[in-house]
């Protein structure tokens, strides 16, 4: 018994140091003068195939659960029928984790970028937990290009902003404080709901009755349209 584990113990110390090789391949050398330009990815024939391994694992997983993790099912309509709760999304995390595929945000995304560079954005950046929405939208050949969440959410915004000031609807700098406190909120829980109003930041800035204060009888409107809009 004793010999056994010894066994799967160095198996397991075998794992960890090709996977540590692996990245150490896959560092990428940054020009700290023009931060935004990669200059060498440095990517050599094994880390390359090893990579292909990785993304190849991620699609494999998400065929083989995509009746089965919420998450999944959620992410595989478009437009989405059902908000995707931050406990859902933690779900599809935890479940990535487990063998045989001890994936994460991070090293997913280093292997698109090694895979895929070209179509990649935000390489060498900490990804939080809504950024595998992007990996599996990316994965799924939902979105042609693999992007950070929250950029993607940033982005949605100012058009949200634009569609509204089109209709005549101007917002004022203390409905923009609302308005910005709730997309960044979005960007990193994929929605919001009237519960999360009893949390910081909002709790601060007097919660639901602080929002609806705010906006109003179009604060209902207004929810809805940035869960929808801001997530698309």
């Amino acid at each position: 018994m004793l010999k056994g584990q010894e066994l799967a113990e160095e198996d397991d110390e075998r794992s960890t140091q090709g996977l540590e090789q692996f990245f150490k391949k896959t560092e990428q050398v940054i020009d700290e003068v023009s931060q935004d330009q990669v200059i060498d990815a440095g990517f050599d024939a094994d880390a390359l195939e090893k990579a292909k391994g990785m993304v190849n694992s991620f699609k494999d997983f998400i065929d083989a659960n995509k009746d089965e993790i919420t998450a999944l099912q959620i992410l595989y309509n478009r437009p989405y029928k059902a908000q995707l709760s931050a406990e859902e999304l933690q779900a599809l995390a935890d479940a990535i984790r487990k063998p045989p595929h001890h994936l994460s945000e991070d090293r997913l995304w280093q292997a698109y970028a090694a895979v895929e560079k070209d179509k990649v954005r935000g390489v060498g950046a900490k990804h939080i937990l809504t950024d595998l929405i992007s990996l599996v939208r990316f994965a799924l050949d939902q979105d042609n290009e693999l992007v950070p969440f929250a950029e993607r959410v940033e982005a949605n915004f100012k058009a949200w902003l634009a569609q509204q000031a089109n209709a005549g609807r101007e917002f004022t700098v203390d409905q923009l404080k609302w308005l910005k406190m709730i997309r960044d909120h979005i960007a990193g829980n994929h929605s919001i709901g009237s519960e999360d109003f009893e949390y910081p930041p909002f709790i601060q800035n007097g919660g639901l009755g602080g929002f609806y204060d705010m906006f109003g009888d179009q604060y209902a409107e207004i929810l809805d349209m940035l869960n929808t809009d801001l997530v698309a």
